[in-house]
């Protein structure tokens, strides 16, 4: 199994390469690599909980920004 870590904003990487675990998990779910502009969301704003269920990608930083506005 993968080592991960929680970095200094709470967000769980992977240890080899850095990578956000909600970033893999949503690329595993859509069968594709994210392109750099996207951004994964966790629905219920835990973001230690990177369940297929909880994350949902934005086109960009400003359509994910426009949630948490609102």
């Amino acid at each position: 199994m993968a080592h991960t870590y929680v970095d200094d904003r709470g967000y769980r990487r992977f240890a080899d390469s850095d990578k956000l675990v909600s970033r893999w998990v949503a690329e595993k779910r859509f069968g594709r690599e994210l392109g750099d502009e996207e951004v994964v969301h966790h629905i219920n704003r835990d973001k230690g909980d990177n369940s297929w269920g909880n994350l949902y990608v934005f086109k960009d930083q400003d359509a994910h920004d426009e949630v948490h506005e609102e």
